[in-house]
Parts: C-alpha cells; sequence; structure tokens
C-alpha cells in the first residue's frame, strides 16, 4: 500500500515537473492532465515562494497521499491522511533529482537560456514563437526541442512568470496546463505537517518483515 502511494506521488510529481518552476508569485491552480479524455483535473496545486503542495482530486481513495516539495532544502515530504503518518523521501532517489532539476526563468521574453540549462534539453535548440492567452492570461509561447530530438511547447504566464502549459508534438497528448489560478498569498500551514502526524519509517517495516 505504501509503495503505492509512493510510486503514485512520483509519477504526479513527475508528469508536472517536466514543466514546473519554482514560482515567482505565490497562488494556487488545478492541474490538468491532456492525456486524459476530457482532459480532467487531476490535482490542485498550491504554491509559495520555494513550496509546492500537490493533493490528487480523488482523495476518497485510501492509496492517495498529498506531497509537499521544498525547493530550497530539496526535500519531499508525503502527507497520509488516512493515516495520520507522513514519510519523508531521500534526496538521492532518481524521482527526486528529476524533480529539483526544473526550469526557471527570470525573463518571460528570453527565457530559452534557462530551458536549456534543463540537463535534458543541454544541446537542444530553443526559440519564442510570440504571445498568446492561455486560459484567458497573456503567456509567451515557446518550441523547444531536446537533445534527443524531441519537439515540444510551453507557455510562460506573463504575470507569473512561470509555466502554465506544456505539449508535445510527439505526443499530443502528453502534455497538461494550469487553470482557475487564483493569485495571492498561500497560508503557510499548507506546507507544513500537521499536528498530530507520526512519522513512517519505511526501513523499520522492511526490517520487521524479513524479520518474521
Amino acid at each position: 500500500m505504501l509503495r503505492s502511494i509512493i510510486r503514485r506521488m512520483c509519477i504526479i510529481a513527475l508528469s508536472f515537473a517536466a514543466s514546473l518552476a519554482i514560482a515567482q508569485t505565490e497562488f494556487s491552480a488545478d492541474g490538468v492532465n491532456n492525456k486524459k479524455a476530457g482532459s480532467p483535473v487531476e490535482m490542485k496545486l498550491y504554491f509559495s515562494k520555494d513550496k509546492m503542495r500537490f493533493e490528487p482530486v480523488e482523495q476518497q481513495k485510501q492509496d492517495q497521499g498529498i506531497g509537499i516539495v521544498n525547493f530550497a532544502a530539496q526535500t519531499t515530504t508525503i502527507l497520509m491522511p488516512q493515516r495520520h503518518m507522513y514519510m519523508e523521501l531521500p534526496a538521492q532517489t532518481a524521482e527526486q533529482r528529476l524533480m529539483y532539476n526544473f526550469f526557471r526563468t527570470g525573463d518571460v521574453e528570453n527565457a530559452c537560456g534557462d530551458w536549456q540549462k534543463i540537463v535534458r534539453n543541454q544541446g537542444g535548440t530553443c526559440h519564442k514563437v510570440g504571445h498568446e492567452s492561455v486560459n484567458g492570461r497573456d503567456a509567451v509561447k515557446y518550441e523547444g526541442t531536446n537533445s534527443k530530438g524531441d519537439t515540444g511547447y510551453f507557455w510562460i504566464d506573463s504575470q507569473l512568470r512561470f509555466p502554465v502549459k506544456w505539449t508535445s508534438t510527439k505526443d499530443p497528448n502528453n502534455g497538461g496546463e494550469l487553470r482557475n489560478i487564483k493569485e495571492g498569498p498561500q497560508p503557510a500551514s499548507l506546507f507544513e505537517i500537521p499536528a498530530g502526524y507520526q512519522k513512517f519509517d519505511m526501513g523499520a517495516m522492511m526490517q520487521q518483515r524479513m524479520q518474521r
């Protein structure tokens, strides 16, 4: 069960990490996965200056969890509300290394240089396409081809300086976007471990199983 939670949270995080970055402005949004028919909302996202919280929308399922990423500390915490427990993932895992290699940009109009700093994009090409509206918000569209030759597009919100849409030309359904964006300070409690939660020790659990 716990392995399923970790696997689900890593898949969710990585599906969005490919296009997300540390926020310049605090906001909340709905994360939409365009891989699925109807582009359903898969999670609620909350961004502070250097933290992100993602909540799957189907919280009634027992194998779901809530993820809290601290970009500055390079840590990820998974909350398990049904168990009132939490788990800290080691920063050394491959999933973690991918999650912290986010695309950051300081200049919305000249973001290619920052995009090309990502390991998978080094040696690739990038150019600005122009301004477009994404869900009623002004954004700058870019086309990028990574080192493997895979081409895709990403849209950076002019106000947030943050990717709000991304897609792949190889697989048009391999992409997503942020909708229902609401700018404003996010409660600090969203990025903290709730009172009364106990830390889950995966190593101790595995050791107990081996001793049986």
